[in-house]
């Protein structure tokens, strides 16, 4: 796992399994792998699948995003662009900012074609974070990415899952799309104040429409 960068000051939102785990399928995601549907041993919110059938927009040109809107959870929060660090593991968003979300920015900008991360805190030692109600969202909700050329693109949430953090389905979450597709990132379940961490991620899927 790579080392928080702020140590213990750096709040209760922990590391999201994507600074952790199987950076080579992030990177197989990002960089031209095959698209996977792994299966993890997640909880499925699901409620229903009438997202799905939502038609996928046409791809847009990459540009990066600005600005991320979810009126249904009052998330109206910058963009921070993540990287990898020398350990080859992705740096979280600074957890100094609770209004703040991150975006790998070697990997789809969101509305491109493939897959897009977006990440955010839960919460932090002061107080909840952006994502504090990202389980609040379901199939069929709206959210938009303002971004640098003037643009925005539109995603409909198909499904949230929350994943045990030591089984986590990486292929199924990073792996190429397709289409232009998304991933909202954040921790989740009960906090391990032993390994100063939570014990799941929430991860929300969404297309561009």
């Amino acid at each position: 796992m790579a080392a928080d960068p702020s140590g213990d000051n750096a709040g209760r939102g922990g590391r999201l399994t994507l600074w952790g785990v199987a950076i080579v399928i992030l990177a197989l995601s990002v960089f031209g792998g095959h698209h996977g549907t792994g299966a993890g041993a997640g909880t499925d919110r699901s409620k229903s699948a009438t997202a799905g059938a939502v038609q996928a927009g046409a791809p847009l040109p990459r540009s990066a995003p600005t600005r991320l809107r979810i009126p249904k959870i009052g998330v109206d929060a910058p963009f921070t662009a993540l990287v990898l660090a020398s350990t080859g593991q992705l740096e979280p968003p600074p957890a100094a900012n609770t209004n703040l979300v991150g975006w790998y920015s070697k990997g789809a900008s969101p509305g491109e074609k493939g897959t897009s991360v977006i990440a955010g805190h839960v919460d932090t030692t002061t107080s909840a974070a952006v994502f504090a109600n990202l389980d609040d969202l379901t199939p069929g909700d709206r959210f938009s990415v303002e971004r640098a050329d003037g643009s925005t693109a539109n995603f409909v949430v198909d499904s949230a899952d929350t994943f045990a953090k030591d089984d986590f389905p990486s292929e199924r979450v990073y792996a190429d799309a397709k289409r232009p597709e998304v991933r909202l990132i954040t921790c989740a379940g009960d906090y391990d104040h032993s390994a100063k961490d939570y014990t799941e991620n929430l991860v929300v899927f969404g297309h561009l429409v």
